[in-house]
């Protein structure tokens, strides 16, 4: 845990951003001011979740999600807060699903391509440079006297 109470404060400049975007041009904030509104947001947030630990422990889990900052949200009576974070809190989840399955896409693409062909490739390089290249110029020239199917040719050197 935070070793002082100043440690569980949020970044001044997050803060400063944030102020600076909520308002309109032109308006200042004192320093005094936004040292305030950053006091309030981290006690906000601390509080936040605590609650949403409740929220944990009582379903005898030790890791917060996004449903128990809702339901906390919820319980402070921040109700006007929680449609917007659900809507958000969706477009998240299908977010993180899409850049999964296109992760997973993109690993079977890259084992059916030419992953096999790369792997002999990186295999014969790192013999070359360290100087084992006789064996693979061997069965590559023999490879090609033979006519025999590439894949063959792949198992056997496995």
């Amino acid at each position: 845990m935070a070793e002082r109470p100043e440690d569980l404060n949020l970044p001044n400049s997050v803060v400063a951003r944030i102020i600076k975007d909520a308002l309109p041009e032109g308006v200042i904030v004192s320093k005094e001011a936004r040292s305030a509104i950053s006091r309030a947001a981290s006690v906000f947030v601390l509080y936040a979740t605590s609650c949403s630990n409740n929220f944990a422990m009582k379903a005898k889990r030790k890791t917060l999600n996004g449903n128990d900052v809702l339901a906390a949200l919820d319980d402070m009576e921040f109700t006007q807060f929680v449609e917007p974070l659900k809507k958000h809190l969706e477009n998240f989840r299908k977010d993180q699903l899409g850049k999964k399955e296109a992760l997973v896409k993109k690993r079977k693409a890259r084992q059916k391509g030419g992953d096999s062909e790369d792997t002999v490739n990186n295999s014969e390089a790192d013999k070359a440079d360290n100087g084992e290249n006789d064996d693979s110029l061997t069965t590559a020239t023999e490879a090609m006297d033979t006519e025999e199917p590439q894949e063959e040719l792949l198992q056997d050197e496995e």
